[in-house]
């Protein structure tokens, strides 16, 4: 297209009427031309945003009652492409939330912030790990129940764009793909091998049929489908994007479905019949070049606009700033491009769901998903979030919703534990263990179904008689116990420990942690926790091993209620669950825990599982909702893998 001509200087009505209604046109791909240099003298940006509000009050959930087409694009004869909602023209204006990273109790109030900021779309991600943890068994109850999440964004006013997956990345466990899948060697992982898509069928079988009736046209708010993700960075099947294609199609998917990947990737991700989009860090011209490459004449959606990033265990934590992410949405809306906040609230890994990266070594994921989003784990606001509602505001026919109340913290009486059970004591109340002759990896233990262990960590046992170097491959860290003594470490950069002279035969133990699978790269392909191979002393294979599986579900904890606790000592050292009372008073609010000289374990509320503390850092404090907090008295126990420390504290205001 050639660039549009310019308009007099000359304050007309007729110019008046024309800045008002003319659609922004671009230049080949670009970005709509910026009129800023033909305003009349003393206008601002923010007066620019009144000749171009939208008003889309009669297209939300609550208020469109007829419907027939649904989201759709319109590439008129010379203009911008754009979307349509039930044939009005529409901007998404999305923000993402992950129902399975925020408690229920708190999934309107995240709801109500989005839509109070300004934006009509919430997005999510479908783990498939969680909800299908073990193959056959299906949970959508509780903090899983995607299709209340979804109902309730329709009750508040949003539409929804859902990415089921299979693969989400997310930073989630293995990409949100369930461990099981990893007993077949052979099987691989996001291509059409039989063995995957067998699987991801039977998956889909029962979740789309959940989210069938959810969709747009059978008065649902789901507006748009996902097909997997990011495929672009993988690329290892070119029929396997169409067969996920077609899976959600003859499954009754009827919505415009999607997909998702970097500007350099999107050539490789996408599929015909689905629209491209890309995700991206900030806003450049040249970022759309693959793109219209591929799709001159549909309208842009960037799915991931990244305002934030994830921290890993021993890095930074890392921030974005809010004036940057203010500019860019800014020129997303002045080139009307549709786009989608990632993360709009990020939530925490709460229990074992983190992923982790493997670039230069192993590095999990950490507890909180804050993300440097725009409201924060806790669902406070930030800077972020009252600059976008500015912004979005000004371009808004409609007054934006009162801002909802945020939730108060409580600072809580310190707790200090009064009993402990080292983890030789708890061995009991684990269920039957594994005996085996060789090593067994977490996901192929016999356990649950046949479906073996997913997260936690696993402890093996052997009898031996000798001294020497030991050797095996501990996935992802390991200590090393002669009887109850720590003798060493195994992890990713040491495979072998030296074993001092025994007397007789001793008891070798090897308890062995799952820090979290890759959730990007081809080398989730190799994620088998625990020890994979044989173990051996100066090359000689160890053989008769009892496994014992230490996923910590709450049924171990309410078993270890009749357990015989022990009065803590002033140190110990060793792994060891420590128990105390916390006191929330009568009407429990949120608060942050710190763990002053503690050194690396879990913490459980009340069975519940909040995720991993390190010393390391950078996280420093771990986030407690309120809601699962009890009046009065609750029950909280650490799994200290090393050294005890004194005191439970807690704050209000975390420390990332």
């Amino acid at each position: 297209m050639s660039s549009p001509s310019h308009f007099s200087p000359c304050l007309s009505w007729a110019r008046i009427m024309c800045t008002f209604l003319l659609p922004f046109v671009w230049s080949g791909f670009a970005p709509r031309v910026n009129y800023k240099g033909d305003l009349i003298s003393g206008e601002t940006e923010s007066q620019l945003h009144q000749y171009s509000r939208f008003n889309w009050s009669h297209l939300t959930p609550l208020e469109l009652k007829n419907r027939t087409v649904g989201l759709q694009t319109e590439s008129p004869a010379e203009g911008t492409p754009y979307f349509t909602l039930e044939g009005h023209k529409f901007l998404i204006f999305g923000g993402s939330v992950h129902y399975f990273r925020v408690p229920r109790e708190y999934w309107r109030d995240r709801l109500l912030k989005l839509k109070a900021c300004g934006f009509n779309t919430v997005t999510t991600y479908v783990p498939w790990n969680l909800h299908e943890p073990q193959r056959g068994a299906f949970d959508f109850s509780g903090n899983l129940d995607l299709e209340a999440f979804v109902l309730m964004a329709a009750e508040t006013g949003l539409w929804v764009i859902l990415r089921p997956g299979p693969y989400i990345c997310s930073e989630i466990d293995l990409g949100g793909l369930p461990s099981w899948l990893l007993q077949d060697p052979e099987l691989r992982l996001r291509t059409t091998h039989n063995g995957f898509v067998e699987a991801v069928d039977k998956y889909f079988d029962h979740l789309i049929a959940r989210v069938v009736p959810l969709q747009y046209r059978q008065g649902g708010p789901i507006i748009a489908v996902q097909v997997e993700n990011e495929y672009g960075s993988f690329n290892m099947d070119e029929e396997y994007m169409p067969y996920l294609q077609k899976a959600l199609l003859k499954r009754g998917i009827v919505e415009m479905l999607l997909t998702s990947d970097s500007e350099e990737d999107v050539l490789r991700g996408r599929v015909e019949g689905a629209l491209a989009t890309i995700n991206l860090n900030a806003f450049r011209k040249d970022a759309f070049t693959s793109l219209y490459n591929v799709q001159r004449n549909k309208p842009v959606m960037i799915m991931e606009y990244w305002v934030g990033w994830f921290d890993t265990w021993g890095g930074e934590h890392m921030v974005k700033d809010a004036k940057d992410v203010e500019k860019t949405v800014s020129e997303f809306i002045d080139s009307e491009i549709s786009f989608n906040v990632y993360m709009f609230h990020g939530g925490t890994n709460f229990g074992f769901m983190n992923g982790a990266t493997h670039f230069d070594r192993h590095r999990g994921v950490v507890t909180s998903y804050d993300y440097d989003a725009v409201l924060t784990e806790a669902g406070d606001y930030t800077e972020k979030y009252f600059k976008l509602r500015k912004l979005l505001g000004s371009v808004l026919a409609i007054p934006l919703p009162p801002l909802p109340e945020l939730a108060p913290k409580a600072v809580y009486p310190s707790v200090r534990p009064s009993l402990y059970l080292p983890l030789w004591d708890t061995l009991q109340y684990l269920d039957e263990p594994v005996m085996s002759s060789k090593p067994v990896n977490m996901e192929s233990l016999p356990i649950y179904n046949g479906s073996g262990q997913s997260y936690g960590f696993v402890l093996y046992e052997t009898p031996i008689c000798s001294g020497g170097l030991l050797h095996a491959n501990a996935h992802d860290t390991a200590q090393v116990f002669l009887n109850e003594k720590n003798i060493g470490i195994l992890d990713g950069g040491n495979q072998n420990v030296n074993i001092p002279k025994v007397r007789g035969c001793q008891l070798l133990r090897i308890l062995v942690e799952n820090q979290g699978r890759v959730n990007y790269s081809w080398k989730f392909q190799f994620q088998q926790k625990g020890l994979t191979g044989s173990v051996t002393i100066n090359n000689i294979p160890l053989e008769g091993f009892t496994i014992y599986s230490l996923e910590m579900k709450m049924s171990f904890f309410e078993r270890l209620r009749s357990a015989t606790w022990r009065p803590v000592p002033n140190s110990h050292l060793g792994p060891a669950f420590y128990l105390g009372i916390l006191k929330a008073g009568s009407e429990p609010k949120d608060t942050f825990l710190k763990l002053p000289n503690w050194n690396y374990g879990f913490v459980f509320i009340n069975g519940r599982n909040l995720g991993r503390y390190w010393y390391i850092g950078p996280q420093e404090t771990l986030y407690l909702p309120g809601a699962w907090l009890h009046p009065e008295d609750n029950e909280i126990i650490l799994f200290e893998r090393s050294k005890s420390g004194s005191y439970i504290q807690s704050t209000d205001k975390p420390k990332l």
